[in-house]
């Protein structure tokens, strides 16, 4: 992940260099679309079918050559702009593969009382990266170019792959049906089935593809006259994640999970609606941070009911449908502010794009009201996967 993140910011940082175009730097993510929806539903129905570590372990694989193809392709005398298309393309499938896999492992190895608790835990990792790589990416990308940074992507995977190899399998269930359209179909017609499942994915596509800027921030740099803090700006959100995670233990103590996605959706849509304002780069920092927070405290809520209510046999599907509400929505984000500061500037893409926001969340309240009034207290799908699992440990403590 580290070295992912890396690879994140030189992208679009290499795209400015060769295009200076926001339309080409916003385009990168709409290439990335389509195999993030194709392999993160079929990530989805493999991981419920097959072996998850073995499928995470070939995935890292994939990703390893990934990173060495755009570290070639960053040495030649003329780096070629397609192979940043394809191969970004590429390595968003490989990453949508992998990811149901990591998210269902979660549910399996962690009690269901403390799913909150994992969420702000499992967040501290990402945060911890999102922070730290990005900011040294924009040093490395400033002071050497974009090979270098490819390079160190490529080299992470030589650590993470041997840590990955030695963990347990993680075999699927023994009646377990294999991949297939029909086993994807059943997955989405339960997702729709939960009016509440469906506010979290819905709110968080809107929040997204309306407010998601980081397409932007090489541009805003430069017009903040501070081309070298473009990795601050990119690790602005983890910070503010960051100091959400270390103090979230508060949201292990919310029952209305639903109500907090939507503040939280909303507080996001102001903090980047405020960016638009901000006159220099520590108060774009400080907006931007503030987006962050409100983004993490979403995702842990929505994790956390994703992983009370949804049942084991569905757990990897839904991951993959999961990936695809928070995953979409940055993609189309990125393209909707690349092609509006095309038309209209950076200040006004940001500034828009925060108002939209807020008025697509309060308006997806207002026409869910099962989503609006869930709660982990009394929710029929949280109380039966309570009972489940409390079953399935008595039965197992019996055994022994």
């Amino acid at each position: 992940m580290f070295g992912t993140l890396i690879t994140m910011v030189a992208v679009p940082y290499q795209m400015k260099q060769l295009t200076d175009s926001f339309l080409a730097v916003g385009l990168v993510s709409l290439a990335e679309f389509v195999p993030m929806v194709v392999c993160g539903l079929w990530g989805g129905a493999i991981a419920d079918a097959l072996d998850r570590r073995k499928i995470i372990v070939f995935s890292e694989l994939g990703l390893l050559v990934t990173a060495a193809a755009l570290t070639v392709n960053a040495l030649l005398p003329d780096p070629q702009i397609w192979v940043l298309y394809v191969v970004g393309a590429i390595s968003t499938g490989i990453a949508c593969l992998q990811r149901p896999s990591l998210e269902a492992v979660l549910q399996q190895v962690v009690k269901h009382d403390q799913q909150a608790a994992a969420a702000v835990l499992s967040s501290l990792r990402w945060n911890f990266g999102a922070i730290v790589a990005p900011a040294l990416g924009g040093l490395l990308l400033a002071q050497y170019g974009p090979a270098l940074a490819y390079g160190i992507d490529a080299l992470t995977f030589l650590v993470s792959l041997p840590l990955l190899w030695a963990t347990r399998s993680v075999p699927p269930a023994e009646d377990a049906a294999p991949p297939s359209l029909q086993s994807l179909v059943e997955g989405m017609r339960y997702a729709l089935s939960r009016k509440d499942l469906m506010g979290t994915y819905l709110v968080d596509i809107a929040a997204m593809v309306f407010a998601m800027s980081n397409a932007l921030y090489p541009f805003l740099a430069d017009e903040l006259r501070a081309p070298e803090a473009v990795g601050l700006l990119y690790s602005a959100a983890a910070v503010g994640a960051l100091i959400a995670s270390i103090t979230g233990r508060w949201t292990t103590r919310v029952h209305r999970h639903g109500l907090g996605v939507i503040v939280a959706a909303t507080v996001w849509g102001v903090a980047l609606a405020l960016t638009a304002l901000a006159p220099n780069v520590w108060l774009v920092f400080t907006c931007l941070a503030l987006a962050g927070a409100a983004d993490m405290i979403s995702g842990i809520f929505r994790g956390t009911m994703w992983n009370q209510t949804i049942p084991s046999e569905y757990r990897g599907r839904l991951a993959g449908i999961e990936l695809l509400s928070y995953a979409s929505g940055p993609m189309l984000g990125n393209a909707r502010a690349g092609v509006m500061a095309d038309i209209t500037g950076t200040r006004f893409s940001l500034g828009a794009g925060g108002l939209l926001c807020i008025g697509a969340v309060l308006g997806l309240a207002a026409a869910l009201p099962k989503f609006r009034r869930y709660d982990a207290r009394t929710d029929e799908h949280a109380l039966a996967e309570k009972a489940r699992r409390e079953g399935l440990a008595e039965a197992q403590q019996s055994a022994v």
